[in-house]
């Protein structure tokens, strides 16, 4: 997820590099998960009159209410749809993350931290269920095939019907800071209300304003709204609103809509929940008959193998700013004066980058701005690459004051 303060750290140098393909990779989970914010400030007001009728109460209490809520078992179907202006990422989600191919970064199809970044574009639906905070499953459903990711314990299994993959971690926990690329188990991207919420609840007080904008009803649950809205300039945020279950205080809905106008940019909620515990055989998962098992230990390994090697180049990352205009600086992440006729990227994986890139200059030098209705990054001549729910211009400004 995004960054929601003014630290900065350096990870692992193999986990920033490989190009403009690193961009996007980093663009896309913050574009899902539709914010770089912060937690809320506290500005009480009361809830207007709306349906179903549910008693007053102030956006304070509803706050409280919701990190009251300890809800550790439901099952449901949530509908995702995130519409950032792109072409879908199907198909293309692999070239750009370098999952699936023959390339240098091949690997697993149910390799989930490529697998689930097509939850970036278009509208999916995906089935979830928990039982505590070790046993998880989240679904994706697709037309002919499904593609599922399961906890269970300190196993986790993800496995992708239409190819008849298996990706397999023994200790999720000891993967998170493991180079991406190369098939360590994602950690920021939401897939239900809840983890959208969390990530909008992170933020400074001094940023963000909130109010109780009516009630509703979301897959059949009495439900407060909790309007959540930047008070930065600069931010490309509107609001973000969360349907809260009246009941348990458990976000059900999470809609962020752009400052530019038009349809929300993030739209998932549930559209059936059940609070009830699921059956333990829900987590259960052994893999099918003739199906290609990828070790996550050997995928790791083969990275750090790369890196010694030499076939990657360092990088570095911190964040500049706080809440909603927080920007994140990627030291590195592409090689000075690459371009997609290099062998860089696949051909259709150029094209895509070139079609979003606009010419900027400054006292950085010159560099190319990628924008989306939600988040812009701008890819400076030297490789750093500034990412943000935030304006073209605060890019370019936070470009010059590093220099």
């Amino acid at each position: 997820m995004a960054p929601n303060d003014s630290a900065h750290s350096t990870g692992e140098a193999g986990d920033l590099a490989g190009g403009r393909r690193k961009a996007v990779r980093y663009l896309v989970p913050l574009a899902v998960a539709g914010v770089a914010a912060g937690t809320i400030g506290l500005v009480p007001a009361l809830a207007s009159s709306g349906d179903p009728d549910l008693p007053k109460i102030t956006a304070q209490e509803l706050i409280e209410k919701i990190a009251a809520s300890d809800t550790q078992q439901l099952s449901g179907t949530v509908r995702i749809t995130t519409d950032l202006g792109l072409p879908s990422f199907d198909g293309l989600a692999g070239s750009l993350t370098g999952a699936g191919g023959d390339g240098d970064g091949g690997g697993s199809s149910a390799d989930p931290s490529s697998k689930l970044t097509e939850l970036a574009s278009g509208t999916h639906t995906v089935r979830v269920a928990a039982d505590g905070p070790d046993r998880q499953k989240v679904s994706v459903l697709e037309d002919s095939s499904e593609y599922s990711l399961i906890r269970n314990g300190d196993e986790v299994w993800a496995y992708d019907s239409a190819s008849n993959e298996v990706f397999h971690s023994k200790d999720a926990a000891g993967h998170r800071d493991a180079p991406r690329d190369k098939g360590a188990l994602p950690s920021e991207l939401p897939t239900t209300p809840k983890e959208f919420a969390d990530e909008v609840l992170k933020a400074s007080a001094d940023t963000t304003s909130f109010r109780v904008g009516g009630t509703a009803q979301v897959a059949g649950r009495d439900a407060y709204r909790l309007v959540v809205e930047p008070k930065q300039k600069g931010s490309t945020v509107k609001a973000v609103t969360i349907a809260v279950d009246a009941e348990t205080g458990t976000p059900l809905k999470v809609t962020l809509t752009p400052g530019g106008g038009g349809k929300a940019v993030v739209d998932a909620g549930f559209t059936k929940v059940d609070f009830a515990r699921p059956a333990a055989s829900t987590f259960d998962f052994t893999p099918p008959k003739g199906a290609e098992v990828t070790e996550a230990d050997e995928v790791e390994k083969e990275a750090h193998r790369e890196f010694e090697g030499g076939k990657q180049h360092a990088g570095g990352f911190e964040v500049i700013g706080e809440g909603w205009t927080a920007i994140a600086t990627i030291k590195g992440a592409g090689p000075a004066g690459a371009t997609p006729d290099t062998g860089e990227l696949p051909p259709e994986a150029g094209q895509f980058l070139d079609s979003l890139g606009d010419k900027v200059t400054g006292k950085f030098g010159t560099g190319t701005v990628f924008s989306t209705r939600l988040v812009n990054a701008l890819m400076t001549e030297d490789g750093t690459v500034y990412v943000g729910a935030v304006t073209k211009d605060a890019l370019v400004k936070a470009a010059d004051a590093a220099k």
